[in-house]
């Protein structure tokens, strides 16, 4: 049964743990569902430069985004610190291009989820959008500590990872699994006990579905199916008709199929953050591909 949309996560029961801040909706594995205080991720650190304190961790500051009926989720490893963000919503940092992507990708225009002439992404349009089509948001970590102080995930250890099914199994429509980068891509893997698709590829899980609707890994094999050929900087670039589709495929793409009835289909994408070494165009030309699936 499809759950409203943005539904509060559950919680978990309040920790005495000093060196925890922020906020984190309860999606951590077998966490019993309690009321949890709300308190400020700490900024500390961001004021005096200083880097975060040894031991100190971070809840995740954002509920699951779940419109109803959603069909695709979209996963990174975590949020930057807050002093990063330009928006209070997924992928915030203004130097990070996700938006600057589906911009590129629906409308032809990278620009599109920005506001003029400021340095922040209209996180109305943004939500409106993502509810239209059915784009469903969270991380695979709940809880993380900061090793430096930047948004890199090579300095970021994950204390408390997501219970990737069991967010599935409040958006049971969801047939797409996609994540963001390296990090979010093991991450994920390590749930499904699955191989880690090459970048721009996808697999196919196999699902069932248990009596009480909670998602279940069935048993078996994930298969490995490229769907692309693997992205990287010396591809071909991709060309743009803004008259069909404002990206056209690369043409080493194979048959593009929808996921077959009983799995998940899980999409590994190149990171969007600009320190992964891949022209915007040719990200989008990637996840271009992706939606091809989906139409």
């Amino acid at each position: 049964m499809p759950h409203p949309a943005n539904t509060p996560a559950p919680t978990a029961p309040p920790t005495s743990n000093p060196n925890t801040v922020g906020s984190m909706p309860s999606l951590a594995p077998s966490s019993p569902a309690a009321d949890r205080p709300q308190r400020k991720p700490s900024t500390a650190h961001a004021r005096t430069g200083l880097a975060p304190e040894p031991g100190r961790t971070e809840r995740h500051p954002f509920e699951p985004f779940l419109p109803e009926g959603a069909r695709v989720l979209f996963l990174g490893s975590f949020p930057p610190q807050p002093h990063r963000w330009c928006m209070p919503f997924y992928y915030p940092n203004w130097i990070n291009d996700f938006w600057r992507i589906l911009g590129l990708i629906h409308f032809g225009d990278k620009d599109h989820f920005c506001i003029p002439g400021e340095k922040r992404f209209d996180e109305a349009a943004i939500r409106a959008f993502c509810t239209a089509e059915g784009l469903a948001f969270y991380d695979t970590a709940c809880e993380v500590r900061r090793l430096k102080d930047n948004a890199s995930d090579a300095f970021l250890e994950v204390v408390t990872p997501t219970d990737i099914p069991a967010l599935l199994s409040r958006i049971p429509q969801c047939h797409t699994l996609v994540t963001t980068g390296e990090k979010a891509s093991t991450l994920a893997a390590t749930a499904f006990s699955s191989p880690i698709p090459p970048v721009g590829a996808y697999i196919d899980i196999p699902l069932a579905i248990s009596p009480g609707g909670s998602t279940i890994i069935s048993p078996g094999a994930s298969t490995i199916i490229s769907a692309c050929k693997p992205v990287s900087s010396t591809s071909a670039s991709p060309t743009f008709s803004p008259s069909t589709s404002p990206i056209t495929s690369p043409s080493t793409a194979t048959a593009l199929s929808p996921a077959a009835e009983g799995s998940l289909r899980f999409w590994r994408m190149p990171s969007t953050s600009r320190a992964y070494p891949l022209p915007l165009e040719k990200k989008a030309a990637a996840y271009s591909l992706l939606f091809e699936t989906l139409s």
